[in-house]
């Protein structure tokens, strides 16, 4: 039998993460832990939500979760359990019987592979956070020193000259071959300054950019994507779009040339792969990105993606923004994300 219950932890930013939609200095986390009381084993997974961006950050979020655990409690079937409109607490039911079946807790291996024996690690790219010119530039060079090949730098928010000087020095001192640049926008820019903006970024040999323009404006996007001479990337865009055929019409309304998928935001694994098999069907390419997931999401995520054969950098390196994130076998090394089993996990607040 199945005994649900959740633990809650409240993660602190090293730095305070800005982005074009606001400034984050702590966020929490809630693990729900599964534990089967016949073989003794506990798997665990890890609600994580976004202010103002998931769909289930709403007030009635930890009501819900603790309903969830009731019902599971009271031996009601999983599949039962109507959780469309709240993506995380599914992600995070998912992890939590993936990593049960796998009785691995505490190494909670969620899908075993050459990634979890620590043979191979996943190319990831350098998150550069929204700040002040030097405070940006100092993290351009801390990435690059640390060896990541792609940096992503957020935009949107600090003066438009300022953030196409930085990608100026950039290109100044590190050729495309050198550094590839991803652009994330945050829905920062309007249908009618964003034009400008993609051309001016242009000039500077970008990847992509990350939704350019908010999300909710299906037809302006997709003139867009048919005339940026950036590649452009869907992420927010697909958030609250449940169903295979609603998912389909987006696509091919908008015709995007990536997606950027959260499993967090998105209601787990089997609605990614739901989203991949749809931007194949259109010859749409895409990659894997974190939600600011403690260590716990982040390695679910991880192990999954390393299951996909995706060759590009995937957005994987958020685990290193909390100074209290739970102690993992997790690291980064030379731009790529390593699961290392010699080391152990710290998961003293989530034992059953």
């Amino acid at each position: 039998m199945l005994q649900a219950r959740v633990v809650s932890h409240i993660l602190d930013f090293v730095i305070p993460g800005k982005t074009s939609r606001g400034t984050l200095t702590k966020k929490v986390s809630w693990y729900l832990l599964l534990h089967d009381t016949k073989i003794g084993y506990t798997g665990v997974g890890e609600c994580s939500t976004l202010p103002n961006l998931s769909i289930d950050d709403r007030p009635d979020f930890c009501q819900k979760l603790n309903f969830v655990c009731q019902q599971i409690n009271a031996g009601i079937r999983l599949d039962s359990i109507d959780l469309v409109e709240f993506p995380s607490i599914a992600f995070a039911l998912e992890v939590a019987l993936a990593d049960l079946s796998n009785h691995a807790f505490p190494q909670t291996i969620v899908f075993p592979s050459e990634f979890t024996n620590g043979q191979t690690g996943i190319p990831i790219n350098g998150l550069v956070w929204m700040g002040r010119r030097e405070y940006m530039e100092a993290q351009i060079k801390e990435k690059i020193h640390q060896g990541f090949s792609t940096i992503k730098l957020k935009v949107g928010a600090l003066d438009f000259e300022t953030e196409i000087d930085i990608l100026r020095n950039i290109r100044k001192q590190f050729s495309p071959s050198d550094i590839t640049i991803r652009l994330d926008a945050n829905g920062a820019f309007t249908s009618e300054n964003a034009v400008d903006k993609l051309n001016r970024f242009a000039e500077f040999s970008i990847h992509s950019i990350e939704q350019p323009i908010g999300q909710g404006h299906p037809n302006a996007m997709a003139c867009l994507c048919a005339s940026s001479p950036i590649p452009i990337a869907l992420d927010e865009e697909l958030i609250g779009i449940y169903s295979s055929e609603e998912k389909e019409l987006l696509i091919n309304t908008i015709r995007p040339q990536y997606i950027i998928l959260k499993p967090s935001l998105l209601g787990g694994f089997a609605a990614c792969n739901d989203w991949i098999s749809i931007a194949e069907k259109y010859d749409i390419g895409w990659w894997v990105t974190s939600a600011l997931e403690g260590n716990v999401g982040l390695n679910a995520i991880a192990q999954w993606t390393f299951t996909l054969n995706n060759p590009l950098p995937q957005g994987l390196g958020t685990g290193q923004v909390f100074t209290n994130n739970i102690d993992s076998p997790l690291t980064i090394s030379e731009g790529k994300l390593y699961y290392r089993p010699e080391k152990s996990w710290d998961l003293t607040m989530l034992q059953w």
